[in-house]
């Protein structure tokens, strides 16, 4: 099997949380496992933001938040633990994750409110 890959905490960089935070699913599911507080596995994230996600692909998203020092994972049997490493990331980087974090969900509630505020299109009858 081969060796998961976590990388010092010296060798995590701004430009690698940026980049693996930048995809709406990763930073979903980053923003889930900060609120929760304790290790969970990838089949959590099946479905996210209101869509499945297929394990193939789930697995690189964790991977990309692994390598990129966002958080430890842990095999379990057929399972992976996950967990943050949002201690060490706050003492290397201070305010760097609640910055982001309240930004995405800035994002998301002005996403909310626009889709409450999207008129009804209408559609021309069929003939």
């Amino acid at each position: 099997m081969k060796p998961l890959i976590h990388p010092s905490i010296d060798d995590i960089t701004v430009e690698g949380i940026l980049h693996a935070l930048s995809d709406p699913v990763r930073v979903a599911i980053y923003a889930d496992m900060a609120g929760a507080g304790c290790a969970q596995t990838c089949s959590t994230f099946l479905q996210v933001i209101d869509r499945s996600i297929p394990k193939s692909t789930l697995s690189q998203h964790f991977r990309t938040l692994r390598e990129a020092g966002l958080i430890r994972s842990e095999r379990q049997g057929v399972e992976m633990l996950n967990t943050t490493r949002c201690a060490e990331i706050e003492q290397r980087f201070p305010g760097l994750l609640p910055a982001i974090m309240n930004a995405q969900r800035i994002q998301l509630a002005e996403k909310a409110r626009a889709g409450k505020r999207r008129p009804a299109r209408n559609k021309a009858p069929a003939g």
